[in-house]
């Protein structure tokens, strides 16, 4: 099977790359980017395409999926964090004098 091959791949597979794929999109990354981490993310959770064979499947680790979304670090900007810092500062300053 040549590689990028997604013939292997159950249609429940290619529907969730699908909509993975379009969540990225939506997001603002590109769609060659899009794909290659939905598809990622397909294989990490179920381990590739389908396989023959009894006993061959495992469990699906679905961790990545709720994951998915939250961007990390992005809760507050650098200003944010700065301007919160110095009103606490100045709150227990005013709270020390009294």
């Amino acid at each position: 099977m040549p590689q990028g091959d997604k013939s292997s791949y159950t249609d429940k597979q290619k529907r969730k790359a699908e909509h993975i794929e379009e969540g990225y999109e939506d997001r603002g990354v590109s769609k060659d980017e899009a794909e290659r981490r939905a598809w990622a993310t397909v294989n990490k959770e179920s381990g590739g395409g389908k396989k023959s064979g009894s006993g061959r499947g495992h469990a699906e680790n679905h961790e990545s999926s709720r994951k998915g979304g939250h961007k990390s670090g992005t809760s507050q900007s650098h200003a944010t964090r700065s301007a919160a810092a110095k009103k606490g500062w100045e709150t227990r300053r005013h709270q020390s004098h009294a």
